[in-house]
C-alpha cells in the first residue's frame, strides 16, 4: 500500500508517494528530495545533527515518521539563505567558529533558529547550553556554538527591526 504526502518544503510544494509507512522525515529529504543538508549522525534522535523545524519547530527527522508531517510546513537548513545571502544564524556561526568539522552544524544553527523562535531562554547562556542540549558536537565547539546563539539573538532582533516588525 501506498500513501501520499503533501508537505511544504523550504517554501516549495512537494508531493511524494511513500512506499513504506515507516519512512522517517530524514529519508524522505535526504533520499527522496535530495536535501543532503540534513545530516544523518546517530539515527536514533540523540544527537541532533538531524534537526529541522517542523511548522517552526524543532523536529529531529530521524524520529518523524513522513506520513506524520503531512500538510506540513518544513525549514531545513537549504532554505535559510537568500541566493546569495546567507541567514544571519549563518553568518553568526561562521564569525564565532561555531564548527569545526561541520558535521552537526545544520543541525545546530536549525536547533538556534528554532530556540530563537520559541523565545524561552534570553540573553542567560546557561539556558542557551540547556536548549541546544539536545545537539551534541563531538569536535567540542560548544563556545562557540553557545556565542554564536547569543550573536543570532541580536541578529535576528535587528533584522526583525529593519523590517518593521515588532522587536
Amino acid at each position: 500500500m501506498s500513501f501520499l504526502v503533501t508537505l511544504t518544503v523550504n517554501r516549495a510544494c512537494y508531493r511524494v508517494v511513500l512506499e513504506d509507512e515507516r519512512m522517517t522525515l530524514l529519508d524522505l529529504l535526504r533520499e527522496h528530495l535530495e536535501l543532503t543538508g540534513t545530516k544523518k549522525g546517530c539515527d536514533r534522535g540523540q544527537c541532533g545533527a538531524c534537526t529541522v523545524l517542523v511548522n517552526q519547530r524543532r523536529v529531529n527527522s530521524c524520529l518523524a515518521l513522513a506520513i506524520s508531517v503531512d500538510g506540513a510546513d518544513v525549514l531545513t537548513i537549504e532554505g535559510l539563505s537568500q541566493g546569495e545571502e546567507i541567514h544571519p544564524v549563518q553568518a553568526a556561526f561562521i564569525e564565532h567558529d561555531g564548527f569545526q568539522c561541520g558535521f552537526c552544524t545544520p543541525g545546530q544553527i536549525m536547533s538556534t533558529l528554532g530556540l530563537i523562535q520559541e523565545g524561552r531562554t534570553g540573553e542567560d547562556p546557561e539556558r542557551i547550553r540547556e536548549a541546544m542540549s539536545g545537539n551534541l558536537c563531538r569536535c567540542g565547539a560548544y563556545a562557540g556554538i553557545t556565542d554564536a546563539v547569543l550573536d543570532s539573538l541580536g541578529r535576528m532582533r535587528e533584522k526583525t527591526t529593519q523590517n518593521g516588525e515588532a522587536a
